[in-house]
């Protein structure tokens, strides 16, 4: 079998495992940006309960690595409470989690750098803290954020290749399962390779015209 037969014949599967790749991160994503913009308000609370939370949150996110998250959500907790859930929830609840714990960090440090006086301003025009901070600084903040957002997306995408080791069948997954076999892992991976670096590439792109066009806005 010659590389454009084993392309052939490996393309399908390999596209299967992309779209779940795709799906476990975006919905992963999605999950961590709420988690990640709730942390960093907690983690800025006056209340010292909600900034101990945040601060042990993100001490455990950042003080384990995503493989021992995924296998302690899988089969620790799962095993703890005599309970079943898919390998695409455990994956999501991993991936949520780490990359939430990230987020907060990022959204902490964007929402310090919104200038004071826009808070001043909205008060002034009668606007409550709750409205100030959902309506004029968060907004701002994720503007400030965009760049290293964007960059936590790629390491969230790459990190679903982790998810491979519960058995989810990811696109990393799929190549090892044809590798197994063809016995034909350097070409299998130059695919795998080329693929995540396409995704990477497209949402390295869309993120520049975004953060173009709110520069422009601006």
């Amino acid at each position: 079998m010659d590389f454009f037969e084993l392309l052939q014949e490996s393309l399908p599967l390999l596209l299967d495992g992309l779209k779940l790749t795709l799906q476990l991160a975006f919905v992963s994503l999605a999950i961590a940006m709420v988690l990640g913009i709730i942390a960093s308000l907690m983690g800025m609370s006056k209340n010292p309960i909600l900034r101990a939370i945040n601060s042990a949150f993100v001490a455990i996110i950042r003080g384990t690595p995503l493989l021992v998250q995924g296998f302690f959500i899988y089969f620790g907790i799962t095993g703890l409470l005599n309970i079943r859930i898919s390998a695409f929830m455990a994956g999501v609840i991993a991936l949520s989690l780490n990359a939430g714990g990230y987020l907060s960090e990022i959204f902490r440090g964007g929402i310090q750098a919104v200038d004071p006086g826009q808070r001043e301003a909205a008060r002034s025009l009668g606007l409550s803290a709750r409205q100030t901070t959902w309506r004029i600084i968060i907004p701002q903040a994720i503007r400030i954020c965009i760049p290293s957002v964007v960059n936590q997306w790629c390491i969230t995408i790459k990190d679903t290749s982790i998810i491979s080791v519960i058995g989810l069948a990811e696109l990393t997954k799929v190549g090892q399962q044809i590798i197994a076999r063809t016995y034909r892992s350097f070409e299998v991976w130059i695919m795998v390779g080329i693929m995540y670096f396409v995704v990477i590439y497209l949402l390295t792109i869309l993120a520049r015209v975004v953060e173009k066009k709110v520069s422009l806005d601006d």
